[in-house]
């Protein structure tokens, strides 16, 4: 219940407003890509180093760490390969699929750390993101770069795991965590104050990007990656974090980081390397509103295992 009230409500609150500025007040689309990009690149990262500097990361263990998040997501992953032809899915309907079952919404995850666990479940979120932001766009890349449209641009991997602001700010931080450097008086503060719309902007751009529109064929395939995504994969990342000894905030981030939906950014990546963006649309539209409700189930039973 009090995940409910301190975390889901809120939630749920700001993405139906996103959605009612988009459609009903601020409808330029410019607007909200702007918005997006402003999170994504400045704010975004800021709240990653303003979280991780001076947190106290000593009780986490990078291998039985990246051990719960690498094996739950690959074994997901092929699932869906493996579940291919009973769901009669062509080569840009697969890389979708794998998408809406691996990737996760930064945004509403660290709304949900942040409620549940503050400045320290925003530290632990970041570090966990920070494994999985690189292992879910290899897949995802290295999968539409064999399915995908074979006509659509191909990006280099490399350049987008090299340039991604959330991996460079957290591996900034964690060097200035090791190093014992704090930042500077006015710079620290610049970066908190940069940081504060973070969780406000990233939810609005997240309920302003969802689509209540579902074509009636896609229903199997987003009732098979919401139940591999929403449920299967924070249980099994849950269950082996256990297993391995982890515990408490860093526990909680994990499942969290699972159980959470797919972002509509999979909809871009989808665009550009030949996805099928239909479905994907559908997948992150579905799974944002079904989430408001595994939620409160799922982060609790994970964490209890």
């Amino acid at each position: 219940m009090e995940l409910v009230v301190t975390a889901i409500v809120p939630i749920v609150l700001l993405l139906a407003l996103g959605w009612t500025l988009r459609h009903r007040l601020l409808t330029d689309a410019g607007f909200w890509q702007g918005l997006e990009w402003t999170s994504y690149y400045v704010f975004m990262p800021a709240l990653f180093i303003s979280s991780i500097t001076g947190a106290d990361l000593s009780a986490v263990s990078p291998g039985p760490l990246l051990a719960s998040l690498v094996a739950p997501v690959l074994a997901v992953a092929t699932i869906v390969v493996v579940l291919r032809r009973p769901l009669h899915a062509d080569g840009p309907a697969l890389t979708s699929l794998v998408q809406g079952s691996i990737r996760f919404n930064t945004y509403l995850g660290l709304v949900l750390a942040a409620a549940l666990h503050g400045r320290e479940g925003i530290a632990t979120f970041a570090l966990a993101a920070a494994l999985m932001v690189p292992l879910v766009n290899v897949l995802s890349v290295s999968l539409l770069a064999v399915h995908g449209d074979r006509g659509a641009h191909r990006p280099r991997l490399w350049r987008e795991l090299a340039g991604n602001p959330l991996i460079l700010s957290c591996v900034t931080a964690l060097v200035l965590t090791a190093l014992d450097i704090p930042l500077p008086g006015p710079l620290g503060t610049t970066v908190d104050l940069l940081a504060g719309p973070a969780l406000v902007c990233g939810t609005l751009v997240a309920g302003a990007a969802i689509t209540l529109r579902v074509d009636r064929r896609d229903v199997l395939h987003i009732v098979v990656t919401s139940l591999l995504k929403l449920v299967l994969l924070p249980l099994g990342a849950g269950a082996l974090a256990s297993t391995l000894g982890i515990s408490g905030v860093m526990l909680a981030s994990i499942v969290i980081i699972t159980a959470i939906p797919t972002p509509p950014t999979a909809y871009v990546l989808a665009s550009r390397m030949g996805g099928d963006t239909r479905l994907m649309a559908s997948l992150t539209g579905a799974q944002t509103v079904v989430a408001m409700l595994s939620l409160p189930v799922i982060v609790p039973l994970a964490t209890s295992l």
